[in-house]
C-alpha cells in the first residue's frame, strides 16, 4: 500500500498544486475541504501524515489538530500546518497548538518533499520543522 497523505484544505487551487506534487512523488493524497470532514476522514482512513490549512470554513486548523491529538487512535499521526499564516509568531502558535511541523504557503516543492521525508521516516526521532 502506498503512503497516504490527508490534506485538509478549502482552496481548490492549493489542493490541486499539492496533489500534483504528492502524486509526482508517488504518494496517495486523500482530500477534505473542511475541518470536520477532515477529522472524519482521518478516523476512517488512518493516513500516514496529515497536512492541515489553518483557515478553514468550519473549524480552524488549530482546533483540528487539537482534536487529532486528543484522539488516541490519531494522535501519533504526524500533522503539519500548511498555511498562508506566515506572520511573526504563527509558526510558534501552530507548534504550541500541537502541530508536528509548519510550512508556509506558497510551499516550494523541495520544502514539502523534505518535510514529508522527515515525518514519514521510520524510527524517526522527530523534531518540528
Amino acid at each position: 500500500m502506498s503512503t497516504r497523505i490527508l490534506y485538509i484544505e478549502d482552496n481548490l487551487l492549493n489542493m490541486r498544486l499539492v496533489r500534483k506534487i504528492l502524486m509526482s512523488m508517488g504518494y496517495t493524497m486523500l482530500e477534505a475541504v473542511d475541518g470536520n470532514s477532515g477529522l472524519q476522514m482521518a478516523a476512517q482512513e488512518l493516513p500516514n501524515l496529515i497536512l492541515v490549512d489553518i483557515n478553514l470554513p468550519d473549524i480552524d486548523g488549530l482546533e483540528v489538530v487539537k482534536r487529532l491529538k486528543e484522539d488516541t487512535t490519531l494522535a501519533s499521526i504526524p500533522a503539519v500546518a500548511l498555511t498562508s499564516n506566515a506572520m511573526h509568531g504563527d509558526r510558534d502558535r501552530c507548534l504550541a497548538a500541537g502541530f508536528d511541523g509548519y510550512l508556509a504557503k506558497p510551499v516550494a516543492r523541495v520544502e514539502l518533499k523534505n518535510a514529508l521525508e522527515h515525518f514519514l521516516k521510520p524510527d524517526s526521532t522527530r523534531m518540528a520543522v
